[in-house]
């Protein structure tokens, strides 16, 4: 009952933090920092983060969609010391899925503890600069920069630093799909007892939930592999080559079992050999890294090129040889190369598969690569057990044939149509322009239409079988091909209306965001976020620059969104409506869950397009610089406003004496305000629809006899 007494209590105030939090500058944080003397020459700087309650940092690798910000140190060059390894970091970490996140995410609350050895060998002051974003339940703020220095001075009298206040061990928090913040913190306010039972990496009982779902995933991986050509054609050869060389049915059977246990050891040591070369959470970096998404695009479309027939991708042929040469029949060391022969063979067919898998493994930290290619191993090694075990079931299998070069033209078309994710996420982060929505769109149609025909027999490739015949000598397709192409072809049906701006949501987490759609037919045939704004001025400011960003419910409804104050203010002036101020961020998870849970609302929608001027102010975008004489100290941010986000930020801060995002502040068309609060994150749209009506109703007071 207390532990419910507690949770119950926490939650309370989770809510009514939400709408007792005034609008004020915050500062969740609390910095320190310190030496700590590791010997003679080695020094430990010590950077200790206190956060007050409900907020959080992001991991130093947080994973997720790519738009967290993670904390990043930079230190001054001086050759009077030198960095011993990265940056290290410790505290109550909670790693899992999190409403609104694509991806899984890691992220720390409470407390943190950030270490950087170095070794010196005289008085010096180490000097650098630290960023970092926090957020809460129903916001983040936007990233804050902070100088930072270290004093090491009498080096040759120095005692060691006292160690300041021991920070608990990492408490990992595994985090679901649809949980909130505030049941993230309940799951991780547990008492000391609690944490006695409960094992370093998260309760045992969300931790094993994590690594199951790695493990299963990884199962399919390898099973999924058994069915290529490379895999599928060696299953009977090297089961009959142990059933009929053994001397006895047992001695063949333990050799088939050692050599599936080969299988399995020679990819759980490719685990952990990645695990300790890249370390826990390396690989997760790479599904947010625009050069290793370009690396996999590449990757893929080799791949994919080679399944459709054009060549194949072999290991050299040298390493097979030797391989070969030491296996045999004889010994467990003969075993385990034959093992290692079938693993090198079968790389042309394995490696798509192991590749992602990889990513996907480690988001599971430095276990994550191990068990991932254990679960793939025992996949991939499961049948040569059960074939030897049973050889009866030998005969029962299908025989190798043109078939299995249709599966590998499938996962070719597959593999194509990956590879255009991975490239679309390196072009979003880089701001190319060169695989906007509605051409990514079309690549997957037209991917989908010809491998919907390649399945019925319609197209054909030059090393393809003759398809079957029946009694009458006519060629047919079988049921579950049949399936298959029905499948494809309502899958590019499905994607069809995106070419003209339909929302896709089923597929929205694989798509470009809607801002790079060129046509949209909400917005009457024009661009995204381009439309004039009910006959008076259009945005021209900023829009090449930030309309990708653009809310998707906007692109959609055909919602014209402005960028810039000033531009927006002389909008309301032309069409007399009041304006709201969406100080936003390119990062901010919040707002896109506040946009696509309330904005998207008809009647919400319709008040936005009919009775206000919008304009979108992101305060974390960095990548437009003021003028030279537009740049200024600001007192209310204690840092110069030099890009358009630090100068959005400063409007929010001095005018509006607030700096989290999401944030709406209502003004007309002199900057005056129109309510004196603002309105937060709440996904409440009914509430929202009476704040707008309020704010309505004040401007018409305001203007009444005008």
């Amino acid at each position: 009952m207390s532990q419910f007494f507690r949770s119950f209590v926490l939650f309370a105030l989770v809510l009514f933090s939400g709408n007792a939090r005034a609008q004020i500058i915050q500062d969740p944080t609390t910095w320190k920092y310190e030496v700590q003397r590791k010997n003679d020459s080695t020094f430990d700087l010590v950077f200790s983060l206190k956060l007050k309650e409900h907020w959080h940092i992001w991991s130093l690798n947080p994973g997720g969609d790519g738009l967290e910000i993670p904390p990043e140190f930079k230190f001054d060059k001086d050759p009077a010391y030198r960095l011993v390894g990265k940056v290290k970091e410790s505290g109550k970490k909670v790693t899992g899925e999190m409403d609104g996140v694509d991806g899984v995410v890691s992220y720390f609350l409470d407390h943190v503890r950030y270490v950087e050895t170095i070794v010196a060998h005289g008085n010096v002051k180490v000097t650098g600069v630290h960023s970092y974003q926090v957020c809460d339940e129903s916001m983040c703020l936007p990233p804050k920069k902070k100088n930072f220095s270290f004093e090491i001075t009498g080096f040759a009298t120095q005692s060691a630093t006292p160690a300041p206040e021991q920070v608990p061990a990492p408490d990992t928090v595994v985090a679901q799909r649809g949980d909130t913040l505030a049941d993230t913190i309940k799951k991780a306010v547990v008492t000391a007892a609690d944490q006695k039972q409960d094992t370093p990496g998260g309760t045992k009982k969300e931790k094993q939930r994590g690594l199951l779902w790695l493990f299963f995933m990884s199962l399919g991986g390898g099973i999924a592999a058994v069915i290529t050509p490379c895999v599928y054609s060696m299953i009977p050869i090297t089961v009959s080559f142990f059933t009929k060389r053994s001397k006895t049915r047992a001695e063949g059977i333990r050799n088939a079992v050692w050599y599936s246990l080969s299988i399995i050891l020679i990819f759980t040591i490719l685990g952990i050999l990645i695990s300790a070369a890249f370390g826990a959470n390396a690989l997760n970096n790479l599904s947010t890294n625009w050069i290793a998404n370009l690396f996999f695009f590449i990757i893929f479309i080799i791949f994919g090129i080679s399944f459709l027939g054009a060549f194949e991708i072999t290991l050299p042929s040298s390493w097979t040889s030797k391989t070969d040469s030491k296996a045999g029949v004889g010994s467990f060391s003969g075993i385990f190369f034959m093992a290692l022969t079938l693993v090198i063979v079968s790389f042309s067919c394995t490696g798509p598969i192991v590749g992602p898998l990889l990513v996907l493994a480690g988001q599971g930290g430095i276990v994550g690569p191990a068990l991932g290619m254990f679960g793939f191993s025992v996949g991939l090694a499961l049948p040569f057990a059960v074939f030897a075990v049973f050889p009866g079931l030998l005969n029962k299998m299908a025989t190798s044939g043109g078939w299995l070069n249709q599966v590998k033209v499938v996962l070719g078309f597959l593999e194509l149509m990956l590879a255009m994710k991975f490239l679309s996420n390196a072009d979003l982060a880089q701001g190319w322009r060169l695989l906007d929505r509605e051409i990514f769109i079309a690549i997957w149609i037209v991917l989908s239409v010809m491998l919907g025909f390649y399945l019925l027999g319609r197209l054909k490739l030059s090393h393809d079988d003759a398809s079957p015949k029946n009694l009458y000598g006519q060629e047919y397709v079988s049921i579950f091909k049949l399936f298959l192409a029905i499948i494809s072809f309502t899958f590019a049906v499905y994607l069809l209306p995106g070419m003209w701006g339909a929302p896709l949501n089923g597929m929205s987490q694989f798509l470009p965001p809607m801002g790079t759609q060129d046509y949209v037919v909400s917005n009457g045939g024009g661009a995204a976020g381009t439309g004039e704004s009910s006959n008076g001025p259009s945005p021209k400011k900023y829009v090449e620059e930030l309309k990708k960003y653009e809310p998707t419910v906007a692109v959609q409804s055909g919602l014209v969104t402005f960028y810039d104050y000033e531009e927006a203010l002389e909008a309301a002036k032309v069409l007399k409506k009041p304006v709201m101020l969406d100080f936003t961020g390119i990062n901010c998870v919040n707002c896109r869950k506040m946009e696509s849970q309330v904005w998207s609302q008809p009647e919400v929608m319709k008040r936005l397009k009919n009775d206000f001027i919008v304009a979108s102010l992101y305060c974390d975008y960095d990548k437009v610089d003021l003028p030279a004489d537009k740049q200024f100290y600001s007192k209310e941010l204690n840092s110069k406003v030099v890009t358009l986000g630090d100068w959005n930020e400063h409007l929010q801060a001095a005018k509006f004496n607030s700096n989290s995002q999401p944030f709406y502040f209502y003004v007309d068309e002199n900057g005056e305000k129109l309510v004196e609060n603002g309105y937060a994150y709440d996904p409440d749209a009914q509430k929202f629809i009476d704040h707008l009506e309020k704010v309505k109703a004040a401007y018409q007071s305001r203007h009444q006899g005008q």
